[in-house]
């Protein structure tokens, strides 16, 4: 379908801001203009209780922000990780949508604060997004989780992590997942896919701007192949959690989500793929502005509360 018209206009009033494109910019400036322009809590999408805390990672303490749902503990628990290109993105840039997801769906929300290339390059991001999923699992008790009901989801680059830390709890025996929800994932080092020829330049997320993330992340090209690094690559896609990924049709990254998706339906992983018609990257954020991206809140936490077995109204 066309463009969404609630889209056009937030096209329209981003080119009328006559911001520099991330790629122009420092990474320090790009993190401040993504900071800049996130947007605000929405007051019936909050959580009433939040929590900073940090926890011991594989190079240093590891930030994470708890977002509590109403209700009684223990709560189903989400590990979430933070868009952005791995570059840009952190904490704040996201504290809407976590409570937002919170709130919607009654899990606690496990905000993780990873490092960021080009500072911390490729594996920096994986093993923090690894090691904080699994502090998590393993330290349910003491942050009122229950470890019998967890799911991982990420968007962007964030959704790349949460599809790697599900290969990696795989791998490395544990923790236990119940379901990965990956929102317009990063999944290939590859930009010559139909969506990227279609979608390369004015959608917001742009051609360019990936290939500098790329170009960031990975200190050697070589590391492309790595099933960590590119996910779609890996060989074995077997005995991985539940899936759901969230793909925008005017989005660079659309084909290699939805192929990511069919590569787990044919290894056997129950998987749906939901793709948003008129809808671009970074969609999920705009609730305020865009009703496709409060129905895609609702398909997460839907399938959240269908998933790991919430029960009763926590909203």
């Amino acid at each position: 379908m066309s463009l969404d018209p609630q889209v056009k206009k937030i096209l329209i009033e981003a080119e009328a801001l006559g911001l520099p494109a991330y790629q122009d910019l420092s990474p320090t400036e790009a993190r401040k203009q993504m900071l800049d322009l996130a947007p605000p809590v929405e007051p019936l999408l909050t959580v009433n209780r939040v929590e900073n805390r940090s926890i011991p990672g594989p190079d240093g303490e590891i930030p994470l922000r708890l977002y509590y749902p109403a209700g009684d503990p223990p709560f189903a628990t989400l590990a979430y990780f933070h868009g952005g290109g791995w570059v840009i993105g952190d904490l704040d840039t996201h504290h809407a949508f976590c409570h937002a997801l919170a709130k919607k769906s009654g899990c606690l929300v496990v905000s993780v604060d990873y490092r960021l290339a080009p500072e911390h390059p490729y594996p920096a991001a994986v093993e923090d997004a690894y090691a904080a999923t699994k502090w998590v699992f393993d330290n349910a008790v003491a942050i009122q989780a229950d470890p019998d009901r967890f799911a991982v989801c990420g968007d962007s680059a964030g959704g790349h992590l949460a599809a790697v830390v599900s290969m990696m709890a795989r791998d490395r025996k544990g923790p236990r997942i119940d379901l990965q929800i990956l929102i317009y994932p990063i999944t290939d080092c590859n930009f010559n896919t139909p969506s990227y020829k279609e979608n390369k330049e004015g959608y917001m997320l742009t051609r360019d701007l990936m290939k500098w993330f790329w170009n960031l992340f990975l200190e050697d090209e070589s590391q492309a192949d790595d099933p960590y690094a590119s996910p779609l690559r890996a060989d074995n896609l077997s005995d991985l959690p539940q899936a759901l990924i969230i793909t925008a049709e005017y989005d660079p990254l659309r084909d290699e989500g939805e192929a990511y998706g069919k590569r787990l339906q044919e290894a056997g992983v129950k998987a749906t793929l939901s793709r948003y018609p008129g809808m671009i990257h970074a969609f999920i954020r705009m609730t305020a502005r865009l009703d496709k991206a409060s129905d895609a809140l609702d398909e997460i936490a839907g399938t959240l509360k269908d998933v790991l077995k919430i029960g009763g109204n926590r909203q």
